[in-house]
Protein backbone atom coordinates (compact mmCIF):
# COMPACT_ATOMS: atom_id res chain seq x y z
CA UNK A 1 0.00 0.00 0.00
CA UNK A 2 1.39 3.44 -0.75
CA UNK A 3 0.36 6.46 1.45
CA UNK A 4 -1.03 9.96 -1.35
CA UNK A 5 -2.92 12.60 -0.28
CA UNK A 6 -7.21 12.87 -1.13
CA UNK A 7 -6.53 15.50 -4.04
CA UNK A 8 -3.84 12.22 -5.61
CA UNK A 9 -7.10 10.08 -5.10
CA UNK A 10 -9.87 12.10 -7.12
CA UNK A 11 -6.82 12.47 -9.78
CA UNK A 12 -6.09 8.99 -10.29
CA UNK A 13 -9.82 7.74 -10.39
CA UNK A 14 -10.32 10.10 -12.85
CA UNK A 15 -7.00 9.12 -14.89
CA UNK A 16 -7.77 5.86 -15.11
CA UNK A 17 -11.52 5.91 -15.90
CA UNK A 18 -10.16 8.32 -19.12
CA UNK A 19 -7.81 5.75 -19.99
CA UNK A 20 -10.26 3.08 -19.96
CA UNK A 21 -12.79 5.30 -21.94
CA UNK A 22 -12.55 7.69 -24.43
CA UNK A 23 -16.02 8.96 -23.98
CA UNK A 24 -15.05 10.15 -20.20
CA UNK A 25 -13.97 13.88 -20.09
CA UNK A 26 -13.78 16.72 -17.55
CA UNK A 27 -15.12 20.16 -17.38
CA UNK A 28 -15.05 22.84 -14.74
CA UNK A 29 -13.54 26.26 -14.08
CA UNK A 30 -9.77 25.91 -13.69
CA UNK A 31 -9.68 21.92 -14.42
CA UNK A 32 -7.00 22.27 -17.20
CA UNK A 33 -4.63 25.02 -17.40
CA UNK A 34 -4.46 25.61 -13.31
CA UNK A 35 -4.60 22.00 -12.99
CA UNK A 36 -7.93 22.12 -10.31
CA UNK A 37 -9.02 24.87 -8.33
CA UNK A 38 -7.66 22.88 -5.20
CA UNK A 39 -4.94 20.74 -7.55
CA UNK A 40 -7.39 17.50 -7.81
CA UNK A 41 -6.55 17.21 -11.84
CA UNK A 42 -3.04 17.88 -11.71
CA UNK A 43 -1.20 16.42 -14.57
CA UNK A 44 -4.42 15.70 -16.71
CA UNK A 45 -4.39 18.35 -19.71
CA UNK A 46 -1.42 17.01 -19.95
CA UNK A 47 -1.85 13.74 -20.37
CA UNK A 48 -5.02 13.72 -22.39
CA UNK A 49 -5.06 17.51 -24.02
CA UNK A 50 -7.69 20.24 -24.10
CA UNK A 51 -10.37 17.84 -25.77
CA UNK A 52 -10.94 16.32 -22.65
CA UNK A 53 -9.97 18.24 -20.16
CA UNK A 54 -11.64 21.71 -20.39
CA UNK A 55 -12.20 25.10 -18.91
CA UNK A 56 -15.25 26.66 -18.80
CA UNK A 57 -15.98 30.27 -18.08
CA UNK A 58 -17.72 31.20 -14.71
CA UNK A 59 -20.94 29.83 -15.87
CA UNK A 60 -22.15 26.58 -13.82
CA UNK A 61 -26.04 26.68 -15.18
CA UNK A 62 -24.18 26.35 -18.95
CA UNK A 63 -21.24 23.92 -18.87
CA UNK A 64 -23.56 21.88 -16.58
CA UNK A 65 -25.99 21.90 -19.32
CA UNK A 66 -23.33 20.93 -21.68
CA UNK A 67 -22.66 18.11 -19.56
CA UNK A 68 -26.14 16.61 -19.38
CA UNK A 69 -26.17 17.17 -23.44
CA UNK A 70 -23.52 15.28 -23.42
CA UNK A 71 -24.34 12.51 -21.99
CA UNK A 72 -27.49 12.24 -23.66
CA UNK A 73 -25.32 11.60 -26.65
CA UNK A 74 -23.13 9.00 -25.81
CA UNK A 75 -20.25 10.77 -23.62
CA UNK A 76 -19.57 10.33 -19.47
CA UNK A 77 -18.98 13.56 -19.01
CA UNK A 78 -17.55 14.60 -15.27
CA UNK A 79 -18.43 18.15 -14.20
CA UNK A 80 -16.32 19.81 -11.90
CA UNK A 81 -18.07 22.68 -9.33
CA UNK A 82 -15.52 24.83 -7.51
CA UNK A 83 -17.33 24.53 -4.32
CA UNK A 84 -21.43 22.87 -4.41
CA UNK A 85 -22.25 26.24 -2.95
CA UNK A 86 -21.91 27.50 -6.79
CA UNK A 87 -24.21 24.63 -8.02
CA UNK A 88 -27.19 26.82 -6.74
CA UNK A 89 -26.53 28.44 -10.02
CA UNK A 90 -26.67 25.13 -12.12
CA UNK A 91 -29.59 22.87 -10.13
CA UNK A 92 -32.16 23.42 -12.76
CA UNK A 93 -30.03 21.47 -15.23
CA UNK A 94 -29.17 18.76 -12.07
CA UNK A 95 -32.71 18.46 -10.69
CA UNK A 96 -35.21 19.21 -13.47
CA UNK A 97 -32.99 17.42 -16.60
CA UNK A 98 -30.19 14.90 -15.44
CA UNK A 99 -31.95 13.43 -12.65
CA UNK A 100 -35.39 12.87 -14.38
CA UNK A 101 -34.21 12.50 -18.20
CA UNK A 102 -34.15 8.71 -17.59
CA UNK A 103 -37.41 8.40 -16.12
CA UNK A 104 -39.55 11.15 -18.58
CA UNK A 105 -37.99 8.99 -22.01
CA UNK A 106 -39.46 5.93 -20.87
CA UNK A 107 -35.87 4.80 -20.44
CA UNK A 108 -34.51 6.21 -23.93
CA UNK A 109 -31.65 8.21 -22.52
CA UNK A 110 -29.30 7.37 -19.46
CA UNK A 111 -27.22 10.13 -18.43
CA UNK A 112 -23.80 8.59 -17.34
CA UNK A 113 -22.38 12.21 -15.79
CA UNK A 114 -20.47 12.79 -12.14
CA UNK A 115 -20.93 16.34 -10.85
CA UNK A 116 -17.89 16.77 -8.44
CA UNK A 117 -16.23 19.58 -6.33
CA UNK A 118 -16.44 20.14 -2.38
CA UNK A 119 -19.30 20.87 0.11
CA UNK A 120 -20.21 22.34 2.98
CA UNK A 121 -17.46 25.01 5.02
CA UNK A 122 -13.91 25.06 4.99
CA UNK A 123 -12.81 27.67 7.39
CA UNK A 124 -13.46 32.01 7.27
CA UNK A 125 -15.43 31.82 3.82
CA UNK A 126 -18.74 33.65 5.25
CA UNK A 127 -22.33 32.09 5.16
CA UNK A 128 -23.02 31.67 0.79
CA UNK A 129 -19.57 29.51 0.58
CA UNK A 130 -20.58 27.43 3.55
CA UNK A 131 -23.65 25.71 3.09
CA UNK A 132 -23.70 21.34 2.97
CA UNK A 133 -26.02 20.43 0.18
CA UNK A 134 -25.57 16.70 0.45
CA UNK A 135 -29.58 16.30 2.20
CA UNK A 136 -30.93 18.68 -0.88
CA UNK A 137 -29.60 16.45 -3.45
CA UNK A 138 -30.17 13.44 -1.93
CA UNK A 139 -34.13 14.70 -1.88
CA UNK A 140 -34.03 14.02 -5.70
CA UNK A 141 -35.12 10.50 -7.13
CA UNK A 142 -32.96 10.05 -10.04
CA UNK A 143 -29.78 11.23 -8.56
CA UNK A 144 -26.99 8.92 -6.28
CA UNK A 145 -25.32 11.16 -3.96
CA UNK A 146 -21.85 9.59 -2.52
CA UNK A 147 -20.30 11.93 -0.18
CA UNK A 148 -16.48 9.94 1.06
CA UNK A 149 -14.47 10.76 4.22
CA UNK A 150 -11.04 9.08 3.63
CA UNK A 151 -8.65 8.98 0.66
CA UNK A 152 -9.23 5.26 0.22
CA UNK A 153 -13.27 5.48 -0.19
CA UNK A 154 -12.38 8.49 -2.50
CA UNK A 155 -10.85 6.73 -5.01
CA UNK A 156 -12.87 3.90 -5.23
CA UNK A 157 -15.96 5.11 -5.06
CA UNK A 158 -15.27 7.74 -7.32
CA UNK A 159 -14.25 5.25 -9.96
CA UNK A 160 -17.61 3.65 -9.53
CA UNK A 161 -19.31 7.01 -9.97
CA UNK A 162 -17.85 7.66 -13.27
CA UNK A 163 -18.89 3.98 -14.56
CA UNK A 164 -22.27 4.41 -13.28
CA UNK A 165 -25.09 5.13 -15.66
CA UNK A 166 -27.11 7.28 -13.38
CA UNK A 167 -26.07 11.10 -12.46
CA UNK A 168 -24.17 11.16 -9.54
CA UNK A 169 -22.94 13.90 -7.03
CA UNK A 170 -20.20 13.34 -5.44
CA UNK A 171 -19.26 15.55 -2.91
CA UNK A 172 -15.57 16.24 -1.45
CA UNK A 173 -14.26 18.68 0.85
CA UNK A 174 -11.61 21.82 0.36
CA UNK A 175 -10.69 20.67 4.11
CA UNK A 176 -9.60 17.31 3.24
CA UNK A 177 -7.80 17.82 -0.11
CA UNK A 178 -4.36 17.54 1.87
CA UNK A 179 -5.77 14.37 3.68
CA UNK A 180 -2.92 11.30 3.31
CA UNK A 181 -4.17 7.81 3.66
CA UNK A 182 -3.44 4.16 2.07
CA UNK A 183 -4.56 3.10 -1.22
CA UNK A 184 -3.69 0.15 -3.44
CA UNK A 185 -0.89 0.08 -6.49
CA UNK A 186 -3.96 -1.83 -8.63
CA UNK A 187 -7.18 -1.10 -9.20
CA UNK A 188 -10.25 -1.21 -6.73
CA UNK A 189 -13.52 -0.05 -7.20
CA UNK A 190 -16.33 0.65 -4.01
CA UNK A 191 -19.96 -0.53 -4.60
CA UNK A 192 -22.47 2.56 -4.31
CA UNK A 193 -24.90 2.39 -1.46
CA UNK A 194 -23.09 0.31 1.00
CA UNK A 195 -22.26 1.76 4.35
CA UNK A 196 -18.91 0.83 5.70
CA UNK A 197 -18.27 0.09 9.82
CA UNK A 198 -15.49 1.95 10.73
CA UNK A 199 -14.78 1.26 14.40
CA UNK A 200 -16.60 -1.69 15.95
CA UNK A 201 -18.27 -1.40 19.45
CA UNK A 202 -21.21 -2.46 21.89
CA UNK A 203 -22.81 0.21 23.69
CA UNK A 204 -23.59 2.75 21.06
CA UNK A 205 -24.12 3.44 17.42
CA UNK A 206 -22.54 6.62 15.79
CA UNK A 207 -23.53 7.12 12.42
CA UNK A 208 -21.96 9.78 10.19
CA UNK A 209 -19.96 11.02 6.50
CA UNK A 210 -17.74 13.28 4.81
CA UNK A 211 -15.30 14.83 6.43
CA UNK A 212 -17.75 15.24 9.94
CA UNK A 213 -16.39 11.16 10.53
CA UNK A 214 -13.26 12.75 11.75
CA UNK A 215 -15.56 14.20 14.90
CA UNK A 216 -17.68 11.02 15.07
CA UNK A 217 -14.00 9.14 15.32
CA UNK A 218 -12.32 11.68 17.46
CA UNK A 219 -15.44 11.51 20.11
CA UNK A 220 -15.22 7.54 19.99
CA UNK A 221 -11.29 7.53 20.57
CA UNK A 222 -12.37 9.91 23.96
CA UNK A 223 -15.11 7.53 25.21
CA UNK A 224 -13.22 4.67 24.42
CA UNK A 225 -11.03 6.37 27.65
CA UNK A 226 -14.41 5.92 29.82
CA UNK A 227 -14.83 2.27 29.16
CA UNK A 228 -17.90 3.69 26.59
CA UNK A 229 -17.52 1.26 23.22
CA UNK A 230 -18.62 3.10 20.03
CA UNK A 231 -19.40 1.82 16.80
CA UNK A 232 -18.83 4.63 13.94
CA UNK A 233 -20.67 3.85 10.69
CA UNK A 234 -19.59 5.97 7.51
CA UNK A 235 -22.59 6.02 5.41
CA UNK A 236 -20.14 6.77 2.60
CA UNK A 237 -23.30 7.17 0.37
CA UNK A 238 -26.97 9.12 1.15
CA UNK A 239 -28.93 8.58 -1.81
CA UNK A 240 -28.80 5.24 -1.54
CA UNK A 241 -28.61 5.25 2.05
CA UNK A 242 -27.17 1.68 3.69
CA UNK A 243 -30.09 1.46 6.30
CA UNK A 244 -29.70 -2.32 6.77
CA UNK A 245 -26.38 -1.95 8.24
CA UNK A 246 -27.27 1.06 10.70
CA UNK A 247 -30.31 -1.31 12.07
CA UNK A 248 -28.46 -4.12 12.88
CA UNK A 249 -25.86 -2.10 14.37
CA UNK A 250 -28.55 -0.56 16.50
CA UNK A 251 -30.31 -3.95 17.26
CA UNK A 252 -26.76 -4.51 18.44
CA UNK A 253 -26.19 -1.29 21.04
CA UNK A 254 -29.43 -0.05 21.49
CA UNK A 255 -28.59 3.66 20.97
CA UNK A 256 -28.15 5.81 18.27
CA UNK A 257 -26.24 9.40 17.70
CA UNK A 258 -26.15 10.77 14.50
CA UNK A 259 -24.04 13.41 13.21
CA UNK A 260 -23.29 15.96 10.15
CA UNK A 261 -22.83 19.27 8.97
CA UNK A 262 -26.10 20.25 7.93
CA UNK A 263 -29.21 22.42 8.59
CA UNK A 264 -31.10 20.26 11.26
CA UNK A 265 -34.80 20.77 9.15
CA UNK A 266 -34.60 17.92 6.83
CA UNK A 267 -30.90 16.50 7.27
CA UNK A 268 -29.78 13.03 6.47
CA UNK A 269 -30.33 12.18 10.33
CA UNK A 270 -33.60 13.35 10.11
CA UNK A 271 -33.48 10.20 7.48
CA UNK A 272 -31.93 7.92 9.30
CA UNK A 273 -33.96 8.64 12.86
CA UNK A 274 -37.25 7.76 11.18
CA UNK A 275 -36.18 4.30 9.65
CA UNK A 276 -34.33 4.05 12.64
CA UNK A 277 -37.71 4.45 14.90
CA UNK A 278 -39.97 2.80 12.07
CA UNK A 279 -37.69 -0.95 11.68
CA UNK A 280 -35.96 -0.94 15.10
CA UNK A 281 -38.16 1.20 17.78
CA UNK A 282 -38.04 -2.15 20.57
CA UNK A 283 -34.71 -2.21 20.60
CA UNK A 284 -33.68 1.50 21.55
CA UNK A 285 -33.23 2.07 24.80
CA UNK A 286 -32.54 5.76 24.65
CA UNK A 287 -34.21 8.30 22.31
CA UNK A 288 -32.12 8.93 19.05
CA UNK A 289 -29.65 12.20 19.43
CA UNK A 290 -28.79 14.32 16.32
CA UNK A 291 -25.96 16.67 16.66
CA UNK A 292 -26.26 19.37 13.45
CA UNK A 293 -25.26 22.81 12.27
CA UNK A 294 -27.24 25.67 14.22
CA UNK A 295 -30.17 26.47 12.59
CA UNK A 296 -28.38 29.48 11.24
CA UNK A 297 -26.59 30.98 8.07
CA UNK A 298 -22.57 30.14 8.76
CA UNK A 299 -21.23 33.29 10.24
CA UNK A 300 -17.68 34.58 9.30
CA UNK A 301 -15.97 35.22 12.88
CA UNK A 302 -13.71 32.08 13.63
CA UNK A 303 -15.90 32.05 17.28
CA UNK A 304 -19.32 31.62 15.91
CA UNK A 305 -18.13 29.17 13.27
CA UNK A 306 -17.08 26.87 15.43
CA UNK A 307 -20.37 27.45 17.78
CA UNK A 308 -22.11 26.37 14.48
CA UNK A 309 -20.03 23.30 13.87
CA UNK A 310 -20.38 19.47 15.00
CA UNK A 311 -17.20 18.76 17.38
CA UNK A 312 -16.34 15.96 19.67
CA UNK A 313 -17.67 17.69 22.30
CA UNK A 314 -21.04 17.76 21.49
CA UNK A 315 -20.97 14.24 20.54
CA UNK A 316 -19.51 13.04 23.76
CA UNK A 317 -22.15 15.02 25.48
CA UNK A 318 -24.64 12.93 23.08
CA UNK A 319 -23.20 9.43 23.95
CA UNK A 320 -23.11 10.22 27.77
CA UNK A 321 -26.85 11.32 27.15
CA UNK A 322 -28.05 7.79 25.43
CA UNK A 323 -25.91 6.07 27.87
CA UNK A 324 -27.74 7.83 30.97
CA UNK A 325 -23.96 8.61 32.57
CA UNK A 326 -23.79 11.93 34.31
CA UNK A 327 -20.78 13.76 33.61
Amino acid sequence: MRTIQFREAIAEAMSEEMRRDERIFLMGEEVAEYNGAYKASKGMLDEFGPKRVLDTPIAELGFAGIGVGAAMNGLRPIIEFMTFNFSMVAIDQIISNAAKIHQMSGGQFTIPIVFRGPTASAGQLGATHSQAFESWYANCPGLKVVVPSNVYDAKGLLKAAIRDEDPVIFMESEQMYGDKGEVPEGEYVLPIGVADIKRPGTDVTIVSFGKIMKVALAAAEELAKEGISCEVIDLRTVRPIDYDTVIESVKKTNRLVCVEEAWPLGSISTEISYMVQKRAFDYLDAPVIRITTADTPAAYAPTLMEAFLPNPARVIKAVREVMYVNK
